[in-house]
């Protein structure tokens, strides 16, 4: 009788542990949450949680119920030696750019965006990348046939050089470029982050001849379903425009009405709500894209009351009583009432 209780009591723990392997974790989404916060609790990548969850961009939902962790059986397999045939990787660390990786392994930027398959600079801690050309020799130092090292002459690189345009700032184009603003500042010898159109500005560390790169007019984006680029410039073109109660038409507008008019004209499909009803089909971001909504409050009413669009360079575009106007959101009376930042779902 005890020898029956024993193998079942065993039995019992097995199955338990079995169980625990095979699990899946999951993680409930909450507000203000952002498929890289998730990643780098979790200690993973931003890349590695889209396929998990078959996400085609990096919108999540708060409650959204997201897969973590994609074991899903037992582990044994990983204790098998692994093969050094394929191209070697790099795991991306805090800190990292494309341009600091491609520097660190003597390849070049549009190489490493051409072996990972990337349309964009921006990259996150966890994401795993090629290095070396997919098929090719992975081993650092060449040899001569008497196996010395063979000395290679050192490379001097060029130094890139990107034009202002009208619209940038120091963080787009440090984004753009996947490098610091603060190593912005530092290569070019900024004191300040103010900078003007047509001035030329070093973009990454190098220190041979510069090599001038034609400015892209439209604005990159991964996270949304409209085009940016005409969403801001259809925006300035009713700069000056007066003010209309309930106008959501280029007769004129009011704060909501200018959203829904020019949201439909980017292409993304919105209906006719009040500042507070586009306040609770949005939500929250910490670090504002061109295009994403800024929201205020107890302007002429309690609660969410005003809402503009973000257009970089801490400004935002919105019609106000005196009609359509370009504001800093350092403006003292804009300042005080000022909400955050929110992206339409």
């Amino acid at each position: 009788m005890k020898k029956t209780i024993l193998s079942i009591t065993a039995t019992a723990v097995i199955a338990s542990s079995y169980g625990a392997t095979v699990e899946a974790a999951t993680y409930k989404v909450q507000k203000g949450d952002s498929l890289w916060s998730i990643a780098q609790k979790h200690s993973t990548s931003v890349n590695s949680l889209k396929s998990l969850n078959k996400l085609n961009n990096n919108i999540i939902f708060p409650n959204q119920v997201l897969k973590v962790d994609g074991s899903s059986t037992s582990s044994k397999a990983e204790d098998k030696p692994k093969k050094t045939t394929k191209a070697s990787t790099y795991k991306v660390k805090s800190g990292d750019s494309l341009s600091k990786i491609a520097a660190k392994h003597s390849i070049s930027l549009s190489d490493l965006m051409k072996w990972n398959n990337l349309s964009t600079t921006l990259i996150y801690p966890g994401d795993v990348f090629t290095v070396s050309k997919p098929g090719s020799n992975t081993s650092k130092d060449s040899k001569t046939s008497n196996g010395d090292k063979k000395q290679e002459p050192a490379k001097e690189k060029s130094s890139v050089a990107y034009k202002v345009v009208s619209g940038d700032y120091l963080g787009k184009i440090a984004s753009k470029y996947g490098v610091s603003v603060s190593d912005l500042k530092k290569w070019n010898n900024l004191s300040s982050d103010t900078i003007y159109v047509g001035q030329t500005l070093k973009v990454n560390g190098s220190s041979g001849d510069v090599k001038q790169e034609t400015p892209k007019t439209e604005v990159e984006s991964e996270t949304v379903d409209y085009n940016v680029t005409k969403l801001i410039s259809e925006a300035k073109s009713f700069v000056g425009l007066g003010y209309v109660w309930g106008g959501s038409s280029p007769s004129g507008f009011d704060c909501s009405g200018f959203i829904y008019y020019l949201y439909n004209k980017a292409g993304k499909s919105i209906g006719r709500y009040s500042s507070d009803g586009y306040y609770n089909r949005s939500y929250y971001v910490n670090k504002p894209q061109l295009g994403d909504l800024v929201f205020f409050e107890g302007t002429y009413r309690a609660g969410i009351s005003h809402l503009g669009i973000y257009i970089g360079n801490n400004q935002f575009i919105h019609a106000e009583s005196n009609g359509v106007k370009i504001t800093s959101l350092d403006n003292s009376y804009w300042k005080s009432h000022f909400d955050g930042f929110k992206r339409l779902y």
